[in-house]
């Protein structure tokens, strides 16, 4: 089994890459998807989540409202870190899970947003990291999410720096392009995870 740490900032195209990696045959564990699971109705990380910051991040329906709780917390470090507190370790129960489900000779790729921030990278054979600048990805955020230019700059500001996630890449993936010249970089790298994994040990 090889373990691929993939990150990259808010607005980077990291889920782009990862679903591209998917398509080629890797077994993807999104850290993100997962983070959402452990805060629907019912669970104790969303009660958690309430009992901290208040009934006024939950909907009319009971659901996490997650733009709300991305107001409050992305602005001011120490609640970050109590919500990270809550989140973290219930995904990386439920991530530990899923590897021991995967096939002895899968490329497992870990799409993890704060592998960063979190001084994950040991963890992983290889990481990859997908890069864009600042600038683009503020207007990505901005257009195709429709966020404010404060709240976008705000979550760019809450992660690490583009030169802190630089330095520990093994593979850097620039997406400042096309679909289309995402498509050409990411069958390469596919290429160069295969021969990692099938090298003699």
């Amino acid at each position: 089994m090889l373990k691929i740490g993939l990150t990259g900032g808010i607005g980077s195209g990291k889920s782009e890459v990862s679903r591209r990696l998917a398509d080629h045959g890797a077994v993807v564990i999104d850290a993100d998807k997962i983070a959402r699971e452990v805060v629907e109705p019912g669970t104790s990380g969303l009660a958690l989540v309430v009992e901290t910051f208040g009934p006024g991040v939950l909907r009319e329906d009971g659901t996490l409202n997650r733009e709300k709780l991305g107001q409050i917390v992305f602005p001011d470090p120490e609640k970050l870190k109590r919500l990270n507190a809550i989140v973290h370790p219930r995904v990386g129960e439920r991530m530990a899970e899923l590897q021991r489900r995967a096939p002895s000779d899968a490329v497992v790729v870990y799409d993890v947003p704060l592998l960063a921030e979190n001084g994950l990278a040991p963890m992983y054979d290889l990481v990859i990291v997908v890069d864009a600048s600042d600038e683009v990805r503020l207007e990505r955020l901005v257009t195709l999410r429709g966020m404010s230019r404060e709240d976008a700059l705000a979550r760019v500001r809450a992660q690490a720096s583009r030169e802190d996630r630089l330095k520990i890449a093994d593979i850097v993936v620039t997406n400042e392009g096309g679909l289309d010249d995402l498509d050409a970089r990411v069958a390469e790298v596919w290429h160069q995870l295969q021969a990692r994994r099938d090298r003699p040990a």
